[in-house]
C-alpha cells in the first residue's frame, strides 16, 4: 500500500517537471520500489485518472448486457445463423423488426451492435448458444471393419498341393473382390465381377453384379455358394466399403461363416483372388475392353455365366505360393 501511496503523490510532479528532472524522479523511484526501469517509466506516465497504480484500468464495458439483448434477439429472429452472416444481415434485420414494432432501440445501444465485429457477436453469443436446447453434437460413427478381424496372407494355413490332411486348412475358406469392367474409365454404367477364389483348392466363381450394392454382394455371394462343391466356412475381403459393412457382417453371422480382411493397402493380402482377377476374369472371361450393355430390366451380356464349367471342370490349374503371384 506504501508503494501506491508513493507512486500516486510523484505522478502529478513526475508529469510536471523537465526531461532532465523526470529523470533523477525515475531513478528514485526505482531505488525505493526495486522495480524496473521500463515499468517504471509506463507508471509514471499512466494518468492518474482510472488508475489505482496496480495497472489495472477501469472503464465501462462498450458491449454490455443491453447490446448482447439485442444481439441474440436478433440472431434468434434470423434462425441462429452464425456470427459473420449475423454481421452482413445485422442492418436489414433491425430495419426490418424497428418497421414492425419487436425492436425500440436507445440509439447508442443501436451504434454498438452495428459497430460491433463478427468475432464480438460471437463472442457475444457463446454463453447462449451453449444452452440452446435440441443441438446435439454429432456422434462419430464407428467403421464396421473394427469389429472384424484382420488375416493376413502369412495366416492362411495352406496344404501343399494335392493333399487334405488334417490340420491343415480345408476347403471352403474364400477371398472375395469385384473386378469393374469399366476399360480405360469408370464413366458411365458397367458391370462388375464378384469373384471367389478357393484358398486351399484354387477353386474360383464369379457372377455378375449391375453395380456396386451390399444387397446385390450378399445375393451373389449366396449363388456362388450353391455353385461350390464344397459349403463355404470363411470369407476374407479386402477394405472396400461395399464387402465391410454390416450387411454382409449380419450374413455371415447368420450362416456361422468367418469373416475376416485384409491390411488397407495391401494387396498382398489378397494374393489367390488378386491373381484369379488377372489371369481369369479379365484375361479369360471378358478382356479389358469388353462392357456390358444395359437395358432397363436385364443386362444383355454375363461374361461370367459359364466360366466356372470351363474353368474348374476342364482347366488344369496350379497353386501359387503364399503371398506370391503366378498365373495358372
Amino acid at each position: 500500500m506504501a508503494k501506491q501511496e508513493l507512486l500516486a503523490s510523484i505522478q502529478d510532479r513526475y508529469r510536471e517537471s523537465s526531461r532532465k528532472d523526470q529523470s533523477k524522479i525515475l531513478v528514485e523511484l526505482i531505488a525505493v520500489t526495486g522495480r524496473h526501469r521500463k515499468h517504471g517509466i509506463r507508471l509514471l506516465a499512466r494518468s492518474s485518472e482510472g488508475s489505482d497504480g496496480t495497472g489495472a484500468v477501469t472503464g465501462r464495458r462498450i458491449y454490455d448486457d443491453a447490446v448482447r439483448e439485442v444481439v441474440v434477439l436478433i440472431w434468434e429472429a434470423s434462425d441462429r445463423i452464425c456470427g459473420k452472416r449475423l454481421k452482413a444481415a445485422m442492418p436489414h434485420l433491425m430495419e426490418c423488426m424497428e418497421r414492425h414494432g419487436h425492436l425500440d432501440l436507445d440509439p447508442e445501444v443501436k451504434t454498438r451492435v452495428l459497430s460491433a465485429s463478427a468475432a464480438t457477436l460471437d463472442r457475444l453469443l457463446k454463453p447462449v448458444k451453449s444452452t440452446v436446447i435440441g443441438r446435439r453434437k454429432r456422434q462419430r460413427r464407428l467403421s464396421p471393419g473394427r469389429n472384424i478381424p484382420v488375416r493376413t496372407f502369412a495366416d492362411w494355413n495352406r496344404p501343399p498341393p494335392g493333399f487334405l490332411e488334417p490340420g491343415f486348412l480345408e476347403p471352403g475358406f474364400l477371398e472375395i473382390d469385384l473386378v469393374a469392367h469399366c476399360g480405360d474409365s469408370m464413366w458411365g454404367s458397367f458391370i462388375y465381377s464378384l469373384v471367389a477364389t478357393d484358398v486351399c483348392t484354387g477353386w474360383t466363381e464369379a457372377v455378375s453384379l449391375l453395380a456396386r450394392e451390399q444387397n446385390l454382394v450378399v445375393a451373389g455371394l449366396e449363388a456362388i455358394a450353391r455353385q461350390l462343391p464344397f459349403p463355404v466356412l470363411g470369407i476374407g475381403s479386402d477394405n472396400d466399403s461395399v464387402l465391410i459393412n454390416d450387411t454382409l457382417t449380419r450374413h455371415c453371422a447368420d450362416r456361422g461363416i468367418e469373416f475376416t480382411r485384409s491390411r488397407a493397402y495391401r494387396k498382398n493380402d489378397q494374393a489367390w483372388v488378386e491373381q484369379k482377377n488377372g489371369a481369369v476374369i479379365r484375361h479369360e472371361a471378358v478382356g479389358a475392353e469388353a462392357k456390358a450393355e444395359l437395358t432397363e430390366h436385364r443386362v444383355t451380356l454375363d461374361p461370367v455365366a459359364l466360366l466356372h464349367i470351363i474353368r474348374e471342370a476342364h482347366h488344369p490349374g496350379s497353386p501359387i505360393g503364399v503371398g506370391g503371384y503366378r498365373v495358372p
